[in-house]
């Protein structure tokens, strides 16, 4: 019995000091002996969308309102030529400018069709010197657009887009085999796309928000049949004189172009005299 006793004793002292070292390791020493295939696996677990879904939160308590304001004005004027300088003073001095301008000219009226980009403060301003003494206001539509909602949700949406980018960078970084290459990269792109469309959509919303759009259209009529218009007799008079020769130019034309049917009358008429002297024969 104490042979027996004295190998047990020796076989549990050697198994306390082998589990003593082990729980001495540091767990950088542990790390180290864990097998590689632990580490690849590690590397390739991707963000979950829930890690990320109040990150950006924070920062949207910063946005301020964003109010997109538009117009449209139809006005009637005596001189297109003058009111078109009153415009452009008006423009340079509400710190405006031109987006687009288009011009007709036809028998009965002259349009000239601008659209101009103002600075947000200064709308209403530059709104109220075409509606003062530049002419008779036929029409005046203004709108306001609140867009804060759908910025603060792009700007949300954008800013959980970067951090995931910047994971799967450093995922990249990391990854072993080509299979996981290739699918972060794919994940990178598809991301980088995203950005690239949240961001334009946000620097739009800025522009339309910091400078609103105006849709100015001036008209000249070149008839006044009315007695009341506003513009005076001779401006009236010469309109008619020049309405009345373009009618008359555009009569003369007209019968000018029926010259083939006048040259068949007198062939349709001698046809049926010799006709008609056969029949009397």
């Amino acid at each position: 019995m104490r042979k027996l006793f004295i190998p047990l004793l020796c076989l549990f002292l050697i198994n306390c000091k082998k589990n003593k070292t082990i729980a001495n390791e540091s767990p950088k020493e542990m790390a180290m002996m864990a097998p590689q295939e632990d580490k690849v696996d590690a590397a390739i677990v991707f963000p979950s969308p829930n890690s990320l879904s109040e990150v950006t939160l924070a920062n949207t308590n910063t946005i301020s309102k964003k109010i997109i304001k538009n117009g449209d004005m139809r006005i009637q004027v005596g001189d297109i030529k003058k009111a078109h300088n009153q415009v452009d003073e008006i423009i340079k001095n509400n710190k405006a400018y031109v987006q687009k301008e288009e011009f007709q000219n036809t028998d009965r009226n002259e349009n000239l069709d601008i659209t101009i980009r103002v600075p947000h403060k200064n709308f209403d301003v530059l709104v109220n010197s075409f509606s003062d003494g530049m002419g008779s206001v036929l029409s005046k539509n203004i709108s306001s657009d609140d867009v804060t909602e759908e910025y603060t949700d792009v700007s949300i949406k954008l800013g959980n887009k970067k951090i995931y980018l910047e994971k799967y960078r450093d995922m990249l970084k990391s990854a072993k085999t080509t299979k996981d290459i290739l699918e972060i990269q794919e994940n990178i792109r598809e991301l980088e796309d995203e950005i690239d469309v949240s961001e334009g959509r946000l620097r739009f919303i800025d522009d339309r928000v910091n400078y609103s759009t105006l849709n100015l259209s001036l008209y000249k009529e070149k008839v006044r049949s009315s007695a009341t218009s506003t513009i005076g007799f001779g401006s009236r008079f010469g309109d008619s004189v020049t309405e009345g020769w373009n009618s008359f130019v555009a009569f003369f034309l007209g019968v000018i172009s029926l010259w083939p049917f006048f040259l068949l009358i007198p062939v349709v008429v001698l046809l049926w005299k010799k006709w008609r002297n056969r029949k009397k024969k």
